[in-house]
């Protein structure tokens, strides 16, 4: 059984080189919640800067869903520490006794409305922003919305790119080589993302009062929990971002400029229902448009191929004029035994996975082996841990164990090839750690929550509180020092100029800059 077909997993010591300046990226999403356990009702904290210029501090679907986001750096070690420094910095200035919620599935909710929408001033591009989340509230419900993750961000340098270009003797731009490696890339990943749920999946359980009164196939624990004995992600299962509301549209992966089209196709089409729920009430918006798809963001995936965009430039016109310049994966759970939500052997497994994804023969995916990819990745994160688990690979049906040990033996060779551009141990010893879990699940994220919460007795609720507080104690604790935590107040103070900047630089009326954006 060969899974990844790598012709040659020496990589030749003139690539190799390049590898140390991979940059990484972290994007980490969590609640804020009251000492009660419920939502915040709380404006975004004015000290934190402005959601709409901060660079590190913003807001993701709610005003109660800061998202925090480091750069991009070429040292593997520093996405986590700075995003240790944004942690401090928020905590060192939440209000009223508030904290982060640790997990994925969102805290005690009461109804939809109490769930603020995030606000982002007054500017056409903060209206939009605005609108677009109003919109996503009448189509998925905001419930889903209060859901959390981490996306890591992951580019290969462009020397890399260069040699390879160069070792292949390829005759196409440089550019569009560079985006068809990461679409095999990205191909591959999607045949093996249900790796990660299986390790690193952690929200195998969730507080009753997320699904309200709706019939699901999760066993009551006691009564206000729900779980999954066996799940590993219910975050990325139909009950969260999975969810079979978009199942219709057909994004292809096989080139960049079909995954392109299938995302501008569903931009423009119009949805009858959206129509029905209509773009403006009473004159005010309540949605972008009644189409398919508001922007290309709505669109959920475990993974995108991504472009920085310049102000006012949608993503695929991006992508379409520069090519592809990193990957953004997003199918990690928030890690609640990391007081960050992600931690060191993460990353250097995400990485390891990359590369083999990269390296590996990467054909286009036709509809069955999409079909049983899709399969597969429900499979993991709604009963991965079962004994008896399998998995289809070419129509038959193969137990997990199995297919995880061979991806493994096939990720080792650019697990070491890693420990040694970067003189460490990281790779090959999570290798090891992890392939010791294949023989005991129990000992993963999701089988180490589920043996809490049943040996507790309490539910969910109490477990997932007590690990919040405890994040909240160690950063009353670790404080940023006087210099770092003056560079961050001097961040949040310039967005608020910035974007009092942008509010009054509009010249554009709203409907008139929306037209301008969708050209």
């Amino acid at each position: 059984m060969h899974l990844l077909e790598i012709a040659d997993q020496s990589l030749p010591a003139s690539l190799a080189k390049h590898l140390v300046g991979i940059k990484r990226g972290i994007e980490k999403e969590s609640l804020r919640i009251q000492p009660d356990g419920y939502i915040s009702q709380q404006n975004h904290p004015h000290a934190l800067g402005a959601t709409l210029t901060n660079p590190h501090i913003t807001t993701d679907y709610s005003e109660a869903l800061p998202e925090f986001i480091t750069g991009a750096s070429s040292d593997r070690l520093q996405p986590l520490a700075e995003l240790m420094e944004i942690h401090q910095f928020a905590y060192q200035n939440l209000e009223n006794s508030e904290l982060l919620w640790a997990m994925s599935m969102p805290c005690v909710m009461g109804e939809e409305n109490d769930i603020p929408i995030a606000r982002y001033g007054h500017s056409n591009s903060g209206r939009m922003k605005e609108i677009y989340r109003m919109g996503l509230g009448l189509r998925y419900g905001r419930f889903m919305q209060t859901i959390a993750g981490v996306h890591y961000n992951f580019s290969l340098p462009e020397s890399f790119w260069q040699a390879l270009h160069q070792s292949e003797n390829s005759e196409m731009p440089l550019q569009d080589f560079i985006s068809q490696k990461y679409m095999g890339l990205i191909r591959n990943y999607l045949r093996f993302s249900w790796l990660i749920p299986l390790f690193f999946g952690a929200s195998p359980a969730l507080c009753e009062s997320f699904i309200k009164d709706k019939n699901i196939d999760l066993e009551q624990l006691v009564p206000g929990t729900r779980y999954g004995r066996f799940a590993t992600s219910l975050r990325m299962s139909d009950l969260g971002y999975q969810n079979n509301a978009q199942s219709g549209l057909s994004v292809n992966y096989n080139c960049l400029n079909e995954y392109i089209k299938g995302l501008e196709d569903a931009i423009s089409t119009p949805d009858p229902y959206y129509q029905e729920i209509g773009v403006t009430r009473n004159g005010d918006y309540q949605q972008l448009n009644a189409n398919v798809l508001q922007i290309e963001n709505e669109f959920y995936s475990s993974i995108r191929p991504k472009r920085v965009s310049v102000s006012g430039e949608r993503p695929t016109k991006a992508l379409r004029n520069r090519g592809i310049e990193y990957i953004e994966v997003r199918a990690l759970d928030l890690n609640p035994f990391s007081p960050i939500g992600i931690d060191q052997s993460q990353i250097a497994f995400l990485d390891s996975l990359l590369l083999a994804c990269l390296f590996a023969k990467s054909e286009p995916i036709n509809p069955r082996e999409k079909g049983e990819y899709q399969s597969n990745f429900k499979t993991i994160v709604s009963k991965g841990r079962h004994p008896d688990c399998c998995l289809t690979m070419n129509n038959g049906c193969v137990p997990v164990n199995e297919v995880a040990t061979e991806l493994m033996s096939q990720i080792e060779p650019y697990a070491a090839l890693l420990d040694k551009v970067y003189q460490t141990n990281d790779h090959g010893d999570v290798l090891s750690k992890l392939r010791t879990q294949l023989s005991d699940l129990d000992k993963t994220y999701s089988g180490r929550i589920v043996k809490s919460i049943e040996q507790r007795q309490d539910g969910f609720f109490p477990y997932a509180m007590e690990i919040a507080q405890a994040h909240k104690a160690f950063f009353e604790k670790e404080k940023l020092n006087t210099e770092r935590l003056s560079h961050y107040q001097q961040e949040a103070t310039l967005s608020h100029q910035k974007k009092l900047d942008i509010e009054n630089s509009d010249t554009k009326s709203f409907e008139e800059f929306l037209a301008h954006y969708y050209e």
